[in-house]
């Protein structure tokens, strides 16, 4: 087994100066005297104040503190930092500051009231929606319409909202772009615009939508642009559309930008026919809450989703295949933890923002550093702990000597493992007792309704043959009677199905 804290050096160059930059800050966790200061100290509104104390947040994440008091004066903003460090309460505060809701004084006199005043762009639907629940949080206090527009869901009930009225709107590209052009979306009151996560905007292919979008809204609004990195053509678009931006970086000395040092990372090599028993093992750790389980396509995650599954723990799957409604309750059950395990593509995964998420499996080895870097920062977020654990198969051996170089990981030859290594359990506190399936009095699946079962994607359909969803009896007779007669045909029609499709990769 190999560790390592996860000193990582992202090799990325100062930003050239765009249009004059009135500031360029660099300033290190460890400087920051945070303990002492609430919001208020940073001049945040006492309503947006009493709305977060509401939620348990008292002191602001470094990135905050060090956006809040340039964005609260409307200056340009390049904030970098990684994903989740708290940077949506960075630009989320100040656009629902300058926010005039209906019922403030002065909404009257607006030139377009119930027109966006502020707009909120994000790569992702998950995004779109946690930046949302976000700024509805820290605006409970306010009389402030906040509207998610993005796609998988049907128009009419977006485009409606909009007719009503939004102060502030979160969106993806794709569909604010279709809305701008059926005329429903009018960005001409915009006075706040904000760009979440830049380089996964040019990574999806989103970054000319973006231009267009950023180029209908008026050239004095205040802008604030988000980035893990800086690549090339985000920069070019900073040039293009902010003025003498402050260039803030928040950084942890410890882990040099990218990996978090809360995030204890192993490294195994493993069998293809033993990894789902590895995996069983990692999941019954001692102190495992939330877990994540990354594969490379859909149909992978929908295996290992249903292996999980039969082996009686409470899964759910996010991937490409599935509508966006699914992946909604998929998310929605997994932060509330009815449902523990997520596995989970790397597309579909974008944007996934949960606190108590303590580890992070790489089922199938990542494709470079970067979705690495991605995947095994879903854990150890917020000052949490987290582990990281990548399986590495014979064939992946050498693309992850091109990770590991590429992140000076110190893991050129992970060890060989198998479910019944003695190093498995002891490097991550699994009791050797434990088997490859969880012990029914440990099962809570049962505990969902049953309609949410049959959301939760591809093992939905198994698990709504069991009655009711409550672990009780439904009509017809003995549940556990009618899932055993079901159980075997279905898994010949699944076996069936596997032989047929063999081992494509199909890509989400």
């Amino acid at each position: 087994m190999t560790s390592t804290s996860g000193k990582i050096d992202t090799g990325q160059a100062a930003v050239p100066a765009l249009n004059e930059p009135a500031a360029d800050i660099d300033a290190s966790v460890d400087e920051l005297d945070l303990e002492q200061k609430s919001f208020a100290d940073f001049g945040v509104s006492q309503p947006i104040v009493d709305a977060l104390n509401a939620k348990g947040i008292t002191y602001p994440f470094p990135i905050q503190a060090l956006t809040l008091p340039i964005a609260l004066t409307r200056q340009d903003i390049i904030g970098q930092a990684k994903t989740g460090t708290g940077k949506t309460l960075g630009f989320g505060i100040p656009m629902i500051e300058a926010v005039v809701g209906p019922k403030d004084e002065g909404f009257d006199a607006l030139a377009k009231p119930g027109a966006p005043q502020a707009l909120a762009i994000a790569p992702t639907r998950e995004l779109a929606v946690q930046v949302a629940g976000d700024l509805v949080a820290a605006a409970a206090n306010r009389n402030i319409r906040i509207v998610e527009v993005y796609g998988g869901r049907a128009y009419e009930p977006q485009v409606d909202a909009l007719k009503r009225g939004a102060e502030i709107v979160v969106g993806t590209p794709g569909r604010l772009i279709d809305l701008l052009k059926q005329k429903v979306l009018d960005l001409s009151q915009v006075k706040t615009l904000v760009l979440d996560e830049a380089d996964e905007m040019l990574d999806l292919g989103f970054l000319e939508d973006v231009e267009t979008i950023m180029s209908a809204t008026p050239p004095t609004r205040h802008t604030m642009l988000f980035s893990a990195t800086m690549p090339g053509a985000v920069v070019a678009m900073a040039r293009r559309f902010m003025s003498r931006p402050t260039h803030i970086r928040a950084q942890d000395p410890t882990d040099d930008h990218q990996t978090v040092k809360e995030t204890t990372q192993v490294v195994y090599r493993a069998h293809q026919l033993n990894k789902i028993e590895v995996l069983a093992r990692i999941l019954q750790a001692k102190d495992r809450d939330l877990a994540i389980v990354f594969t490379r396509t859909k149909r992978q995650a929908a295996r290992v989703a249903e292996e999980l599954e039969e082996r009686g723990f409470a899964t759910g799957s996010l991937h490409g295949d599935l509508g966006q409604g699914a992946r909604e309750r998929a998310l929605r059950a997994f932060r509330s933890g009815k449902v523990d395990v997520l596995v989970a593509t790397d597309v579909a995964a974008r944007g996934i923002d949960v606190d108590n998420v303590t580890h992070v499996i790489n089922y199938q080895c990542p494709e470079d550093d970067k979705t690495y870097v991605h995947r095994i920062g879903r854990t150890g977020r917020a000052g949490h702990k987290g582990t990281a654990v990548t399986f590495v198969d014979w064939e992946d051996t050498p693309r992850w000597s091109v990770i590991n170089n590429a992140l000076n990981l110190g893991s050129p030859e992970p060890v060989e493992t198998y479910h019944t290594s003695e190093h498995l359990f002891a490097d991550l506190d699994i009791d050797p007792k434990v088997t490859g399936r969880l012990p029914r009095a440990q099962r809570t699946r049962a505990g969902l309704e049953a309609e949410e079962v049959e959301d939760l994607g591809e093992t939905g359909g198994k698990n709504s043959r069991r009655g009711t969803g409550r672990g009780g009896s439904g009509r017809g007779g003995n549940s556990r009677d009618r899932h055993e007669s079901n159980a075997a045909p279905a898994r010949r029609q699944r076996q069936r199905r596997r032989t047929k499709n063999g081992e494509q990769q199909d890509k989400s």
